[in-house]
């Protein structure tokens, strides 16, 4: 049994009319991740990769965001965590400029990206092949600028990368970089919203290609690892997402992404090729407006390179035991958020992985979460 507890804060504080400047001071206790190699798509959204068992105060996010009005039509929006409430334009030019995580502007959707309120596997919540720039948290140093009209967004962002892959993000340097793209569009099906989001990225920093790793361990007589084999070069990837209403209160997502598999992980986890998507229900169709369920699976896959490292002893971020029987690791997922109140809500959740950490030689697993949030 393990367990982790996070207590934050989301202060804002408007500059101006189109400025907006907030922080997110927050206590955290657990180890999560820490020194665990067990599975690629990781149960929990809410688990670090670094941790004490001893409460600790950090401050993951403080940023500036402007939003500059192009000529259109407004619409008045609902304050929330890390957003003030009010009139904004409907076309506009957005900057957010600080300390946040990629995923608080990218890749997002509507039904499957939070844990704290929805599904908790890293692979269901995120593309898994979208290595995106972080430290051992999920944040980074970072601008993202975002052109809004009417039916169709682009983005467009640069982030720190750390110092090396899997490490924690210091200063101010941007010699190793993530530079990422995506252009969403919004449509209807008759009266039933969805959108579709396209996404590259490129990392560029010293990382270590699987290939080489093998070669010079063959020469030595030892394990592989692709520390060793550090050199300046750069890994792409990109990510498809898709959400799509089917009634007032139900709607389906998919993502499929995949990325440049000769190269190590950076950031994120050992995922070269990712499918997932699900359901997620609205409690009004039983008369609880404010529950939900939701289901999804996931498919993770290796590439060739990456799966002769790990077969022969090589470790990674999240995976590697020395040894690999390999088949694509197959995740399921379903949850049921129940509302105690306008503040307090409980959830219940259930996975079952196949073939952790791609290998066929261990599990299946079956684990169970419940999970408290309370939000005021």
């Amino acid at each position: 049994m393990e367990e982790t507890t996070d207590l934050t804060l989301y202060a804002g504080l408007r500059l101006s009319p189109s400025t907006e400047f907030w922080i997110n001071p927050e206590v955290d206790q657990g180890f999560g991740v820490s020194n665990t190699v067990g599975v690629a798509g990781f149960p929990s959204g809410e688990a670090y990769k670094i941790g004490a068992n001893a409460p600790y105060l950090r401050v993951p996010r403080a940023f500036i965001r402007s939003l500059f009005a192009l000529p259109g039509g407004s619409t008045t929006i609902e304050g929330s965590a890390n957003q003030l409430g009010g009139p904004v334009a409907t076309n506009n030019v957005t900057v957010t400029l600080g300390k946040f995580s990629v995923v608080d502007v990218f890749d997002n959707n509507t039904y499957a990206h939070d844990p704290r309120n929805d599904f908790l596997n890293w692979s269901i919540i995120d593309a898994g092949a979208f290595d995106y720039a972080a430290d051992s948290w999920g944040f980074t140093n970072g601008v993202a600028v975002e052109w809004n009209k009417n039916w169709w967004t682009l983005r467009a962002g640069r982030f720190q990368l750390s110092s090396v892959p899997n490490g924690k993000v210091t200063g101010f340097d941007f010699s190793q970089r993530m530079s990422v793209v995506e252009a969403e569009g919004r449509y209807g099906l008759g009266n039933l919203p969805g959108k579709l989001k396209l996404l590259t990225f490129l990392n560029e920093g010293r990382m270590g290609d699987y290939n080489d790793a093998l070669k010079q361990a063959f020469i030595t007589g030892s394990v592989p690892d692709t520390a060793m084999v550090r050199k300046r070069s750069s890994r792409a990837g990109f990510a498809m997402n898709l959400e799509q209403a089917i009634g007032s209160d139900a709607g389906i997502f998919a993502r499929w992404s995949a990325n440049d598999g000769r190269k190590e992980a950076y950031e994120f986890t050992e995922i070269n090729k990712s499918f997932a998507t699900g359901i997620s229900v609205n409690g009004r169709t039983w008369t609880r407006p404010n529950d939900q369920f939701g289901a999804a699976v996931a498919l993770n896959a290796l590439s060739g390179p990456a799966k002769s490292y790990f077969a022969s002893g090589g470790s990674g971020i999240l995976i590697g035991d020395g040894r690999l029987n390999y088949n694509t690791e197959q995740i399921l997922e379903t949850f049921y958020s129940m509302s105690i109140s306008d503040q307090v809500t409980f959830t219940v959740d259930f996975q079952h992985i196949n073939n952790p950490a791609y290998n066929r030689d261990r599990g299946p697993v079956n684990l169970g979460a419940i999970r408290i949030h309370m939000q005021f």
